[in-house]
């Protein structure tokens, strides 16, 4: 897992050191597990953050689909350390 000062110790549950951490959940998704994740930090039910998720994105003009695709690219995946944009960044930088 990951060591940087900000992220030690980082479970398979999404905890560090006894906090918890934001992670796209691979159980109960039906996209990218970005509300799955999102409800479970904030420990709410997934469905509600489903519904506000649909509302968001009807009444501003799919703003809410591009923020679901951004935290999908920024929100590593449950027993991942990093994220799809951190992998990427990493492979783009020279050595």
């Amino acid at each position: 897992m990951r060591d940087d000062g900000v992220m030690s110790n980082v479970n398979g549950n999404g905890s560090v050191n006894g906090g918890k951490v934001l992670v796209r959940r691979r159980d109960n998704r039906i996209v990218a597990g970005v509300c799955a994740g999102l409800a479970d930090y904030l420990a709410m039910d997934v469905n509600l953050v489903r519904v506000l998720v649909a509302v968001v994105s009807m009444f501003t003009v799919g703003t809410g689909v591009l923020a679901y695709l951004v935290a999908w690219a920024v929100i590593p995946e449950q027993g991942q350390s990093t994220s799809i944009a951190e992998d990427l960044i990493s492979k783009n930088r020279p050595s």
